[in-house]
């Protein structure tokens, strides 16, 4: 045999701490057909800086769709199946790159999905620019071995093959047809060079991950061998692994013989079925005997139907996959909704997921029993949904089960009507629902009943758009689309369901008004500006009050929501008033001259406008116009001190009243904002911060030009006699 080795690499992903499953980094690889081996080169590296420690990723494995991973431990949805992922720990200590192979012997064809991350996020607020994160880089390269011309298998032929040693295990393959209800596979004729007893081990399928199902006989002397399939995958190769356990230097040749069991499926559709595509399926059209809702058949018409559903092992109801958006499908029944179970076979549909952007959200469906259609009070409808084949032997095993699936049950009854099922991220492939009929006292008690079961069937990215708590995020790994549910207001779980950590709503009413409320300790920076006929920086201070309250509002995670415009123009504006608040303040602590004054206020401003639309959370769009108004602030105070010949203020009461108090309250509000923010107190420290930066404010502000008088409101009062008095005094000036 001819073997060929590929490779395949992706770019190198920077990896984050764990809070939901956007922060996991998503590799996707496709293995080609005939391959025999597959290793994995994971290659993990870390930072040299002294903010680097040790670390321990956990790497996550996949076939057929991206790894259902709970890392915090969360509680899934109700009715949602999970199976526990494949992973594996690589530690980053001393060494700054780690290097790990993960072999895979006959892995299956099609996608595979890797998904990395770092331990839980610890949920402190950092601020960019503040502190250097350590970068932990993530890479993984695929090597494939393959066949070049594995032998094939015909059905029903009898092929000879030879093992030449233990080190190279045979390989062949078999395709699956459409509607095999089984498959028997034989070993015949095992014979060993040297004449002694034959030991071989038989493998069928392949490997796939968390789950594999491959099916292994080991073979001894000369009897014949033989290993049987219910319901193996429709459609697709199946590789046999047949390896030698004798003696190295031995050559093991022996017969093969696969042969298949044919399903006859029967169809409730017909020509005219096809007609309800342009119609509504409401009623049922005039004139087809076979449509929806038609009268009652007659009693020689029932028992000829029965004696025709014996012939078939199952009944096909056309399916309409409908597709409405990115990782969002609808299948619709052509026929109609409610489809017929009986006890004689099964009811099948077919759910297309096969086109390969499918396995990125989740399968949901949902079964609804018509009581009046079941005679029986203790008839059963019993439901399996699996991949890649049917299950068709419901009323004998009810294992929900195939030849390399493990399928998901769902059963309905007149006491339990309903059922819902929900597939998080389904592997791409083609699935099956299988409905029939059971009764407890035997399938003869059923012959004579029919149920009548409403299917719904759909794709969507989030289970129900992630809840009222979550926001539901489409992720891109190149040109591969998937969908998280982001978390808020303390709930967990894949779709934002697991209330253990979930705040109250007095909690976020709580929230909303500390962090909203707290913005009014303005006022008093605003009144004393007022006074002090600062008006330019009270307006300023108004529009940051008022922005700041109204972004708060309509930033909360909760229910207490508020948003009197985009969110986007809401943090903006907040943004932008805070920084330019800090700016004025300072400038007008330098007592420069008032034409200089506004000058570098609109300069300012327009500078500080343009900084944050560029990047709206570095950390020097608010340190670099406090750093520049302080060197301002510091040459004007020198050159008063220098002028009058002493310091400046030269007042002890500024400093120890208003300057001090001030300064202190600002380092304060700097330390708060940027070393002690988490997402748990962050409505409670982000208020802290609100109150100190107004307190200060009203603090810094310097007293009022000497030559101004202050607000006597009691002579604005009788201006109309001033205002008099002005006129003349300028009608005399004029003669």
């Amino acid at each position: 045999s001819l073997y060929v080795s590929e490779y395949f690499s992706q770019s190198a992903q920077k990896l984050s701490f764990y809070s939901w499953y956007g922060n996991a980094k998503l590799f996707h690889f496709r293995v080609p057909e005939d391959t025999v081996l597959l290793r994995w080169l994971l290659q993990a590296s870390r930072g040299k800086g002294p903010e680097c420690t040790n670390m321990e990723i956990t790497v996550h494995f996949r076939y057929g769709a991206p790894p259902v991973i709970n890392p915090l431990g969360t509680r899934f949805p109700a009715n949602a199946t999970v199976r526990p992922s494949y992973n594996i720990s690589i530690a980053l200590s001393s060494a700054v790159q780690n290097t790990t192979f993960v072999n895979v012997t006959t892995p299956a064809a099609g996608d595979w999905f890797i998904a990395a991350h770092l331990p839980e996020a610890a949920g402190r607020i950092e601020v960019k620019g503040f502190s250097t994160p350590c970068p932990y880089m993530f890479q993984a390269d695929m090597f494939v071995l393959r066949l070049t011309d594995m032998p094939v298998l015909e059905p029903g032929a009898a092929v000879p093959q030879t093992i030449i040693s233990p080190a190279k295990p045979l390989h062949v393959k078999v395709f699956v047809p459409k509607h095999a209800a089984g498959m028997r596979f034989e070993l015949r004729s095992c014979i060993t060079s040297e004449k002694k007893a034959c030991a071989v081990r038989v493998v069928l399928g392949s490997i796939t991950l968390p789950q594999s199902f491959q099916r292994i006989v080991t073979c001894t002397g000369n009897v014949n061998c033989s290993l049987a399939l219910d319901s193996p995958p429709w459609e697709k190769w199946l590789q046999i692994m047949v390896e030698s356990l004798g003696a190295a230097n031995a050559s093991v040749s022996v017969e093969m013989l696969a042969s298949f069991t044919a399903c006859r499926p029967g169809s409730t559709s017909s020509f005219l079925d096809f007609s309800s595509l342009n119609q509504s399926q409401t009623g049922p059209r005039p004139g087809s005997a076979g449509a929806a809702g038609s009268s009652t058949p007659s009693t020689g018409e029932a028992s000829r139907n029965a004696s025709d559903q014996r012939s078939f092992c199952l009944q096909n109801q056309p399916v309409v996959r409908e597709d409405l958006d990115v990782v969002s499908v609808r299948y619709r029944l052509l026929n109609s909704p409610s489809v017929p179970v009986n006890s004689l076979s099964p009811t099948l549909l077919l759910l297309n997921l096969n086109t390969g952007m499918d396995s990125g959200g989740s399968l949901v469906v949902s079964l609804l029993l018509n009581k009046t259609s079941v005679s029986l009070a203790n008839a059963t409808v019993v439901a399996c949904v699996s991949a890649a084949s049917p299950v068709l032997s419901l009323n004998a095993t009810q294992n929900c089960s195939t030849a390399f699936f493990q399928g998901y049950p769902l059963s309905v009854s007149p006491s339990s009507a309903e059922a819902t099922l929900i597939v998080l991220y389904p592997q791409t492939d083609d699935w099956f629902l299988s409905l029939q009929l059971i009764c407890p006292k035997g399938q003869g008690e059923c012959n004579a009943t029919e149920a009548k079961v409403t299917v719904f069937a759909y794709l969507t990215p989030c289970f129900n758009d992630c809840g009222p708590y979550g926001q539901c995020s489409l992720l891109r790994r190149h040109g591969y689309l998937y969908a998280g549910c982001s978390c808020k207001a303390g709930w967990g779980g894949w779709s934002c369901t697991d209330d253990t950590k979930a705040q109250s709503v007095s909690a976020q009413n709580l929230a909303t008004l500390l962090l909203t409320l707290s913005n009014l300790m303005f006022l008093p920076a605003i009144a004393v500006a007022v006074y002090r006929y600062y008006l330019v920086e009270a307006s300023i201070y108004t529009y940051t009050m008022f922005f700041s309250t109204f972004y708060h509002a309509c930033d909360q995670p909760g229910v207490a929501v508020m948003c009197i415009m985009d969110y986007d123009t809401l943090q903006y504006c907040d943004f932008l008033g805070s920084v330019v608040s800090i700016w004025v303040t300072i400038l007008c602590m330098s007592r420069v001259k008032k034409i200089l004054k506004y000058v570098l206020f609109v300069l300012g401003t327009l500078l500080i406008a343009m900084s944050l639309q560029l990047d709206r959370r570095g950390v020097w769009n608010m340190m670099g116009p406090c750093l520049f108004a302080l060197v301002i602030m510091i040459a004007a105070w020198v050159y008063h001190g220098v002028k009058r010949r002493h310091c400046y203020p030269s007042s002890w009461k500024r400093w120890v009243f208003y300057l001090l108090p001030g300064i202190t309250l600002a380092f304060i509000a700097i330390s708060v904002y940027a070393f002690m923010e988490t997402n748990e107190n962050y409505y409670y420290t982000h208020s802290i911060w609100h109150v100190l930066v107004a307190c200060s404010v009203a603090f810094l502000l310097p007293p009022r030009d000497k030559h101004k008088k202050p607000w006597a409101w009691s002579q604005k009062l009788t201006c109309r006699y001033q205002i008099c008095q002005n006129d003349r005094e300028e009608l005399y000036a004029v003669t």
